[in-house]
């Protein structure tokens, strides 16, 4: 039992020794109260690592007293889904409560893969909780995604890092046996990224170089044993977000040196080079923008070719667009007036459409005025006439603000020169 990490030894049983995500399984939460019912649907659990994934599944199971599987997605495949599939079913015999299956890491799961656990799910021989760190909608098929409700779970705030410290520190069978004072914590927390196991990794790795058992925890400590050993707290790939991270920044920032090594260390690393397109797709709307509209298409580009050719020529391609997007002018003015609208509606809700700008496509809509008084722009000099296309009391409201860069004067220009002073 001493032998396993500190994180393994701490996993929690139940749900009130679960620390964080209240906003689901905390009391009168959606997912608490499925849970105390004893009704629980096929879901997937999506959230970065180390926030409680993998805990909660099991914590389900235990208090269901149901059978639970679990599969990993790297290193199972259809056959291994059937075996169980057809375990379940035999097993639905003997217990009300359907098995539950738990998949971690089911954004890795191919089609196939996928496909196979369908008719499972949906007649309930298993109950299926999947556990992912990528966006369901972009990894798991849509007949399967549409079974399943989607929970997202947020990285640990603050006081949910420190409860989890001062519990290790005060139940853990290894550490309370020492006298550990937390003078500073603030470079554990920083270092841990909101992810439990990395804290209690580093924790961990702090308290074992120590002699003594007084322990002292300072920031400066901390710092000196991640230099020693910077890989000891990044058991299971966990910097993937760190380097991420690093990566679209150093884009952003304009910096093709910076971006090409982040680059280098996650294909080094064995990331997922459609992982790597998909940031570079977003990176090209948001970062690059409309400072340079090519950006997107040849992040688009990047991501299909990345698709025919494979790997290991994947690279070349993931690194010509990586320094073309680092090189270009930089606009987030795309970003900015989306958000900026999305609040706008939030904040006034549904204003309803002027009546010109409605559809008619029957009788009595026409009788109604829909589309009454539409001006067809194509009917005009240079395809354009004045009219009002917001509700009346929007009409001094702006969400796109071109900024200054070449392309975008080019377009604010040519907006000035048909509205006048709006823009």
């Amino acid at each position: 039992m001493i032998s396993q990490p500190l994180a393994e030894r701490l996993r929690p049983k139940t749900l009130d020794d679960y620390i964080g995500q209240k906003h689901l399984v905390g009391e009168g939460a959606v997912l608490r109260r499925m849970i105390d019912a004893g009704r629980v649907p096929s879901f997937i659990l999506w959230g970065p690592p180390g926030v409680g994934k993998t805990t909660l599944a099991q914590i389900i199971a235990n208090r269901l007293e149901t059978t639970f599987y679990t599969l990993s997605a790297i290193s199972s495949g259809v056959k291994d889904v059937r075996e169980i599939i057809d375990q379940a079913k035999k097993n639905k015999f003997f217990n009300t409560t359907s098995p539950l299956l738990f998949i971690d890491e089911i954004h890795r799961f191919s089609k196939s893969q996928q496909d196979s656990l369908l008719h499972a799910v949906e007649t309930g021989v298993v109950t299926l909780i999947g556990a992912t760190t990528e966006n369901p909608s972009f990894e798991v098929i849509r007949p399967l995604l549409s079974r399943c409700q989607v929970y997202v779970l947020k990285s640990l705030d603050k006081g949910d890092l420190l409860e989890l410290l001062n519990h290790a520190i005060q139940h853990d069978i290894v550490l309370k046996e020492k006298k550990i004072t937390l003078t500073e914590t603030g470079a554990l927390l920083r270092y841990s990224g909101g992810d439990a196991r990395k804290l209690l990794n580093i924790l961990e790795l702090v308290v074992a170089a120590e002699e003594s058992d007084h322990v002292e925890i300072t920031n400066v400590k901390v710092v000196e044993r991640l230099q020693e050993n910077p890989a000891a707290y990044d058991k299971g790939g966990e910097m993937h977000y760190d380097i991420i991270s690093a990566f679209i920044k150093s884009i952003r920032g304009s910096d093709p040196d910076g971006a090409i090594y982040w680059l280098a260390r996650m294909v080094a690393g064995g990331e997922d080079p459609e992982f790597i397109a998909r940031r570079l797709v977003i990176s090209a709307a948001e970062d690059v923008g409309l400072a340079n509209p090519n950006a997107l298409l040849l992040a688009n580009a990047c991501f299909d070719t990345l698709k025919k050719i494979g790997w290991p020529e994947g690279r070349i391609v993931l690194a010509e667009t990586t320094i073309y997007l680092a090189c270009c002018p930089k606009s987030n003015s795309a970003y900015l007036s989306i958000d900026k609208a999305i609040a706008y509606v939030n904040q006034t809700g549904n204003v309803p459409v002027p009546l010109h700008l409605r559809n008619a496509p029957t009788k009595l809509m026409s009788e109604l005025n829909y589309g009454a008084d539409y001006k067809y722009a194509h009917d005009y000099p240079n395809h354009f006439v004045k009219q009002e296309y917001l509700p009346h009391e929007m009409l001094n409201e702006r969400f796109w603000e071109g900024q200054d860069n070449p392309a975008e004067k080019k377009l604010v220009e040519h907006v000035k020169a048909l509205w006048g002073g709006r823009y």
